[in-house]
């Protein structure tokens, strides 16, 4: 496998072979420019995560995995090298992207790619599992990136309701992970399978198809999850 590059002021100092499992993350970030590097440790998934969480998604050869909000693609490029699943993600920022696929590249990874979108223009039917670090919180709290695109609690509530919307349809067996947060954006019909990283990391099976009556009546059936307290509700409605 081809090492990873650093490429900080036009450097190629090769740093070590890569290792999904046991890379260290200031040492894997060095891939990234140093703008992007120092967003890591709050925004990007951490290596050991990121391995672990591919592994909970991939259950064949060739899985499609879609990683909503990938940021430079830290999630993907380890999880294409730790698996034989294949990986795609999706950002609104046209310079993570960009740095995203220069990564790609530098390591010479083949089975993943990066769409530079909106999520709403993605189809989730193209794919077979999903990964979602967080994707919408900073349209809630004071952490962002920059001021590249818009955030508001209004964009919060749109685009969590438009992924459980979206993963309600995937067939029984789907799998989901999340790292950090309430969850808002996993329906129902989904249940909490494992938690790992101090319940930091969630696996979500769908295991039911939804009741149209009670959705019908603006109801919502409600569902417990594994959160580092014990098992707690979801964020209550308007938080």
């Amino acid at each position: 496998m081809n090492p990873i590059r650093s490429h900080p002021v036009g450097t190629e100092a090769e740093v070590e072979d890569l290792d999904p499992s046991s890379i260290d993350d200031e040492k894997f970030d060095q891939i990234y420019p140093p703008t992007i590097r120092e967003l890591s440790s709050l925004f990007w998934t951490p290596v050991a995560v990121a391995a672990e969480a591919a592994k909970l998604l991939v259950t064949a050869p060739g899985t499609r995995v879609l990683d909503v909000g990938c940021g430079p693609g830290k999630f993907c490029l380890v999880a294409a090298a730790a698996t034989e699943g294949r990986f795609a993600g999706v950002e609104q920022r046209g310079e993570l992207i960009a740095a995203a696929r220069q990564a790609a590249h530098h390591l010479s990874l083949s089975r993943v790619e990066f769409v530079h979108a909106n999520l709403m223009e993605i189809a989730f039917g193209d794919y077979d599992a999903f990964y979602l670090f967080n994707p919408f919180e900073e349209n809630m709290h004071g952490h962002t990136i920059d001021s590249a695109i818009p955030l508001s609690a209004a964009l919060f509530k749109k685009y969590t309701k438009h992924v459980a919307a979206q993963l309600d349809t995937r067939p029984i067996g789907t799998r989901v992970v999340t790292y950090m947060g309430y969850a808002d954006d996993i329906p129902a019909s989904y249940d909490c399978e494992s938690a790992l990283f101090g319940d930091d990391l969630k696996l979500w099976i769908k295991k039911r198809e939804s009741d149209r009556d009670i959705e019908r009546l603006g109801l919502r059936i409600s569902r417990s999850y594994r959160g580092a307290n014990g098992w707690v509700a979801p964020r209550p409605s308007g938080e």
